[in-house]
C-alpha cells in the first residue's frame, strides 16, 4: 500500500493492541503485500469451511461453521495489519495498491460464493459477492476521479464481514432449533440488499460530488 491519503476509518487502527502487534510485524522479514495476500487464504479456507458445513447436518458442522467465522475474522485483521505495517511501519511497497484492493475482492467472492454453493443456493452466493464487488467499484472509482474514497455503508467490508461471522455462530445453534442452514441464507440476503443499498448510496453521494464540487 502506497496511497495514504484516503484510508479506510477505524478505530481498531488506534487501539493499543492493534499498534503493539502491527510494531512485532513490522520489526520482522514480513511484508505488507505478503498480510494482504494471507486474506485471500483465510477467506478461501473461509469459503471452504461454509460449503462444507453448508452440507454437513452432523455435530461436525458446528466446528466448521466455528472455523469458518474465525477465519473471516483473520481476513478483517489482515486487513488491518497491511496498512498499518505498510504506513505506520514504513513498509510500503510500489505494488502495494494492488495487493491492498485485490485480495478484498477475491475475499469476497471465495467466502459469499462459499456460501452459496454450501446452503444450496449459488446464484444468491454470487449475487452477493457481485454487489460486495460493486461497492468497492464506487469508491474506488470515485477515489480515480479526484472525489477521494467514500467508504460509507450500510454494508462496508467490516459490516459483511460481521453479518456473516455473526451468522455463522447464530447458526451453530440451528440443529436445536429443527433448522438447517437458514440463518446463513438470511445472511446472504442481508449482504446482498445492503451491499446494494450501499453501492447505490455512494454512486449517488459521487454524482452530487461530481456536479456540486466544493
Amino acid at each position: 500500500m502506497t496511497d495514504t491519503e484516503d484510508r479506510r476509518p477505524l478505530n481498531s487502527r488506534n487501539s493499543w493492541w492493534a499498534k503493539a502487534i502491527a510494531q512485532k510485524i513490522a520489526a520482522r522479514s514480513v511484508t505488507p503485500n505478503q498480510i494482504s495476500q494471507a486474506s485471500i487464504a483465510a477467506a478461501a479456507i473461509a469459503g471452504l469451511l461454509f460449503f462444507l458445513a453448508g452440507r454437513d447436518a452432523g455435530y461436525s458442522r458446528m466446528g466448521l461453521l466455528a472455523f469458518a467465522a474465525l477465519s473471516c475474522q483473520a481476513r478483517l485483521l489482515c486487513n488491518l495489519f497491511d496498512g498499518m505495517v505498510a504506513v505506520e511501519g514504513g513498509k510500503a511497497e510500489a505494488d502495494g495498491p494492488f495487493w491492498n484492493e485485490f485480495p478484498d475482492r477475491a475475499a469476497d467472492i471465495l467466502i459469499f460464493a462459499g456460501i452459496g454453493l454450501g446452503i444450496g443456493y449459488p446464484g444468491l452466493g454470487w449475487a452477493a459477492a457481485a454487489f460486495a464487488v460493486l461497492t468497492a467499484y464506487v469508491r474506488e472509482l470515485g477515489r480515480a476521479t479526484g472525489h477521494g474514497s467514500d467508504f460509507s455503508g450500510p454494508m462496508a467490508k467490516q459490516h459483511r464481514m460481521a453479518v456473516v461471522t455473526v451468522a455463522a455462530v447464530v447458526s451453530i445453534c440451528e440443529p436445536y432449533w429443527g433448522l438447517q442452514n437458514h440463518v446463513l441464507w438470511l445472511a446472504l440476503w442481508v449482504v446482498l440488499v445492503g451491499a446494494a443499498a450501499t453501492a447505490g448510496r455512494r454512486s449517488l453521494r459521487l454524482i452530487r460530488s461530481m456536479k456540486h464540487p466544493l
